[in-house]
């Protein structure tokens, strides 16, 4: 399915703007949900839970490790915050995400609570060591997987779906107007590197993984591909100026990663005025043993998630498009799987 967007369709349908500010910039609240609200976060873990959520989306488990309680305690403490709306709770599978409210005068009171705590308080400063911690393991597991599957990786992608109708997709969704630099983040083996070989003047291919980065280098020189390079780091913070790349791709990286929106912010920073960001991931799928075999934090997105983590960035949607599963793909559950395409574009261009 593809939903084309032009900019000024996707700020029509933006939310509406919040109530009216009131004295502390919070909005408008009924006192009864104000008290409430005011309940639920002034409690000691709880307020520790809501400082932990403005770093990312968590789970019970990881708030369990990090603040030492037992889970029925933990999620005790994520209902009554979920209930009071200073949370929002995302099942997934068998996995329930937990993050701060994004909008509304809830979300504002969410955040300015976090805001006043002093970051220097002993207490916050080991819970963050420990969330540290916590997503050093995640990180560190995902490097093993992709250490054990880097010179079979295209072979393990394509169990999952039917890359040459991804492939067929990027190419249409980016069109054949040539652009001067791509940046390709969470590179792999530099497939992207090789597919849009004749778009491009100039590409760099970046992955957290020096194995991947190996094959990526080998084929590189094989096919002798000049115009690109590859080179290792990290997708939140990218060795990149603003403003340096015309289309910036992430092809099926999000769901490996703790933090999609930042990631998202990070890759638009480096978008030159009018460059595009294509993101290519799965669409929300139920197979949970893509977490335990294959290292996937995530079980895909949906429309929307990915659309506001955009608006977020400052992005303006352009195109969604679906790729439902292929009934050319076995039939044992590893295929059944929607690939989508957000296309986005930065707006200064709009405004030239």
């Amino acid at each position: 399915m593809t939903t084309p967007l032009s900019p000024s369709t996707v700020r029509e349908t933006d939310p509406p703007p919040p109530a009216e500010a009131g004295r502390f910039g919070v909005g408008a609240l009924p006192a009864e949900a104000l008290v409430t609200a005011l309940r639920a976060g002034g409690e000691p873990t709880r307020l520790r839970i809501l400082t932990l959520l403005e770093a990312g989306d968590l789970t019970v488990k990881d708030l369990t490790f990090v603040l030492g309680q037992s889970q029925p305690r933990i999620s005790r403490h994520l209902k009554l915050l979920t209930e009071a709306g200073l949370v929002e709770r995302f099942p997934e599978g068998a996995w329930v995400y937990y993050r701060l409210a994004e909008t509304g005068p809830l979300a504002t009171l969410a955040r300015g609570l976090v805001g006043v705590l002093d970051r220097a308080d002993e207490g916050v400063a080991r819970d963050r060591e420990r969330l540290a911690a916590v997503k050093r393991a995640h990180a560190a597991r995902t490097a093993d997987y992709f250490a054990a599957h880097a010179g079979d990786w295209e072979r393990l992608r394509s169990l999952h779906v039917e890359e040459a109708r991804v492939e067929e997709a990027i190419g249409d969704i980016l069109g054949e107007a040539p652009f001067r630099t791509l940046l390709d983040v969470g590179t792999g083996t530099g497939r992207l590197l090789h597919l849009l070989r004749d778009r491009y003047d100039r590409a760099i291919g970046v992955d957290a993984s020096h194995d991947m980065l190996t094959a990526a280098r080998s084929e590189l020189d094989r096919v002798g591909l000049a115009r690109a390079r590859v080179q290792q780091g990290d997708v939140y913070a990218l060795a990149f100026p603003r403003d340096a790349f015309d289309v910036v791709t992430i092809h099926q990286v999000l769901h490996y990663l703790d933090d999609p929106g930042q990631a998202i912010r990070e890759a638009a920073r480096t978008l030159a005025p009018g460059g595009r960001l294509l993101i290519v991931d799965f669409a929300p799928h139920e197979l949970e043993f893509l977490r335990e075999s294959h290292a996937h934090r995530r079980l895909g997105f949906s429309h929307g998630e990915i659309t506001r983590a955009l608006e977020q960035a400052g992005l303006d949607l352009v195109e969604v498009r679906d790729l439902p599963p292929s009934r050319s793909l076995p039939a044992d559950g590893e295929g059944d799987l929607t690939v989508t395409l957000w296309l986005a574009r930065d707006p200064r261009r709009l405004l030239a």
